[in-house]
């Protein structure tokens, strides 16, 4: 089973071509040359397919398209009409609902499979114990092998429909980042340095503090994207600056009536799984010492 991973030198290709070494031969296609020790390597432009790129993708029973958002869909319409009868087109955009409708065009054109991934990870995590977001657009027994590939590794595949998973991403993604990201921006306007801050910092700063330089160290591309692409993003960011002016409002005015209200509609929300929530942050916390080390 031959897989062909366009975009094969970034992470997240990476991480599926290692995964699909097990299954037979992988190719890394990408403008730059893959380092996957087992796998064979075309330097090549997707969204203008050289002859040998082409090859490769007749020959191919999966193909993955682990590109920005910017190249996704001319590379999809690029190389799709090169695919054969049968074969899985893959995905792997944060964002699904431009994609999608591309995608499935093509695997209906080819009388192939479609589907969406999105590891909801750095690559470099590896897929233990860590979840993918899955969206079967054209589905078939390929997509079933690679998901249950996927599930094998160790991960949880949780899949959505291309509008919920970027409903759910919003949050999980565009809010969160957002929210740290603005955190960051409170702490340059603090003027105290990273010195002074992890000096006295209690574990719930230590721990926004290191979620906030993985986010500054990672590619600015990714983070960009999810803020721009997402269409329900900015609704997430609103939501985001209205619960800072309430929480700003409920303290400028003394209503700690209010602020009780607030937590306690907040706990409500996490239902049964706070006290889940509670345990796994006290085991985060525990890491704190060893942080400062």
């Amino acid at each position: 089973m031959t897989t062909v991973v366009v975009g094969g030198a970034g992470e997240v290709g990476g991480l599926l071509a290692r995964l699909r070494l097990p299954d037979g031969p992988v190719v890394c296609a990408d403008v730059r040359a893959a380092e996957i020790p087992g796998t064979a390597v075309i330097v090549a432009d997707a969204c203008r397919p050289s002859a040998d790129l082409l090859g490769v993708l007749r020959r191919a029973d999966t193909v993955v398209f682990a590109l920005p958002e910017q190249v996704a869909v001319p590379a999809v319409v690029a190389c799709a009409p090169a695919v054969r009868p049968g074969a899985l087109l893959v995905e792997t955009l944060s964002v699904k609902e431009a994609v999608t409708p591309a995608l499935a065009r093509a695997a209906a054109s080819q009388g192939a499979e479609a589907c969406g991934l999105n590891p909801m990870f750095a690559p470099a995590l590896g897929w233990q114990d860590n979840a993918v977001a899955a969206v079967r657009v054209a589905d078939g027994p390929r997509t079933a092998a690679l998901l249950g590939s996927i599930t094998a590794a160790g991960a949880r595949v949780v899949e959505l429909t291309a509008g919920e998973h970027d409903r759910v991403t919003a949050v999980l993604q565009a809010a969160t980042h957002a929210a740290v990201l603005a955190f960051g921006q409170a702490v340059v306007a603090g003027g105290a340095d990273a010195e002074a801050l992890l000096a006295l910092a209690p574990p719930p700063h230590l721990t926004m503090l290191a979620v906030l330089a993985r986010i500054t160290g990672g590619n600015p591309e990714v983070y960009w994207d999810i803020q721009v692409a997402n269409p329900h993003a900015a609704a997430a960011r609103a939501a985001l600056r209205e619960a800072v002016t309430t929480i700003d409002t409920l303290a400028s005015t003394g209503d700690r009536d209010g602020f009780d209200t607030l937590l306690h509609g907040v706990e409500k929300h996490l239902g049964d799984r706070a006290p889940l929530l509670r345990g796994y942050c006290a085991r985060l916390f525990t890491m704190r010492l060893s942080a400062r080390s």
